[in-house]
């Protein structure tokens, strides 16, 4: 079964045309606000991209540490490394519960 000539463009042209005619003013109002929606979405998304900063380089450092070390070193490192940690946690908790008392105080 052999497909149909295609239409030339004068002909969708003025079945457009015809076919809007008939149509309410409603009709015509939805179909603005229904591509104006989409244009905003899209202008949104757009302007969204464009506001992302490129990234930098992030540069890790990280200990060195000689291959003869001894045990009672590398355990001492970790203790102050635990006691700057728990120091840490505990300002932050801290600040947290700091945070709490004022909430409390305005009634949140």
């Amino acid at each position: 079964m052999p497909l149909p000539r295609p239409s030339p463009p004068r002909v969708l042209a003025e079945d457009l045309r015809i076919f809007w005619r008939t149509r309410p003013r409603s009709h015509w109002i939805a179909a603005l606000l229904a591509g104006a929606m989409t244009t905003a979405i899209v202008l949104a998304f757009y302007v969204d991209s464009q506001s992302i900063p490129d990234t930098r380089e992030q540069v890790i450092f990280i200990d060195s540490w000689p291959a003869n070390r001894t045990d009672a070193e590398i355990r001492t490192k970790q203790q102050a490394d635990l006691n700057e940690r728990n120091r840490a946690e505990a300002e932050h908790r801290r600040q947290l519960q700091r945070l709490d008392q004022n909430l409390n105080r305005l009634g949140i």
